[in-house]
């Protein structure tokens, strides 16, 4: 009966996961493909970068620990290093941006929330959301009063508890951005910082589980990233069924259907109808008899 389930999961998610990657595909600008493993891009002129964008890259560097002893304030003031967020057991969506950002970042932070409205754990208690401003010239007031707008675009302020917004000095952001492989430069012309945008999520004790390009996420993918990172903590025997007909692809950071399971549980099932077919038949054969007797 489970299989049947997970077949049935499978074929529905396969049909909505298609769907996505073409909608979200058409959100990408190309510089996203060439850090999502699209080597095309890499040697094509019509596809170079602007200089300033040259050295900006977000290259995965999966199961990677991230530093914990590196030291932030929180949004209230408060002395915290990045081990704080991974005591509790529970897996935490991750990302880089910083406060003063008037168009990327606030794209980035809507589409987690976009996403994380579908999805069905609770912020703070399934897991926790942490982003790390890039911008040393950040501070926690400008995190809190990011912090209070953003939840309150979202009608979210009862989730402030399971969201942190980090700042830091220069030199403790790069231990944080180089093992993510998260690079970015300050474009003068624009005075603004240029930067490819994303999520992680990483697990429990601090590695780096996957990474999700572009400024929408799937609500899908998310689900299944923090089951996978979370190890079992969260999550349902749906999460377990789904997760045999999606694995992660590392090349192009998503989920993709698993044919070769997908055409094992067909096969389970073609096997379980004939079976049942069979048994029922028998079972009607030695009724007749009986009822011919009486």
């Amino acid at each position: 009966m489970k299989r049947v389930l997970a077949a049935a999961v499978c074929v529905a998610m396969t049909i909505a996961g298609a769907t996505s990657v073409f909608a979200q595909a058409r959100n990408y600008p190309e510089s996203y493909l060439r850090y999502a493993g699209d080597p095309t891009k890499e040697s094509n002129p019509a596809h170079q970068m602007p200089g300033v964008l040259k050295d900006v890259t977000f290259r995965q560097q999966l199961n990677e620990q991230l530093p914990l002893d590196a030291a932030f304030k929180d949004e209230a003031g408060r002395d915290v290093r990045l081990g704080d967020y991974f005591k509790t057991g529970k897996p935490v969506v991750f990302a880089f941006v910083y406060y003063q950002c008037t168009m990327l970042c606030t794209q980035v932070m809507n589409g987690i929330s976009s996403a994380l409205k579908v999805v069905p754990f609770e912020i703070g208690k399934d897991f926790d959301v942490v982003l790390v401003s890039f911008d040393p010239r950040d501070t926690p007031q400008a995190a809190t009063e990011k912090k209070a707008a953003h939840l309150k675009y979202w009608s979210a302020e009862n989730t402030a508890g399971g969201w942190h917004f980090l700042t830091g000095t220069e030199p403790e952001i790069r231990r944080a951005t180089q093992a993510a492989g998260f690079s970015y430069q300050w474009d003068e012309r624009n005075q603004q910082f240029a930067h490819v945008s994303g999520v992680l999520v990483v697990t429990p004790d601090g590695r780096l589980s996957r990474y999700f390009y572009g400024i929408e996420y799937s609500p899908k993918e998310l689900r299944l990233a923090l089951v996978e990172s979370g190890k079992g903590v969260i999550g349902s025997k749906i999460d377990e069924l789904l997760l045999y007909c999606f694995h992660y692809d590392p090349e192009s950071g998503r989920y993709g259907v698993v044919v070769m399971n997908l055409i094992r549980l067909g096969g389970v099932i073609t096997v379980a109808v004939v079976v049942g077919f069979i048994l029922l038949m028998r079972r009607r054969e030695t009724r007749t008899p009986a009822e011919g007797r009486a």
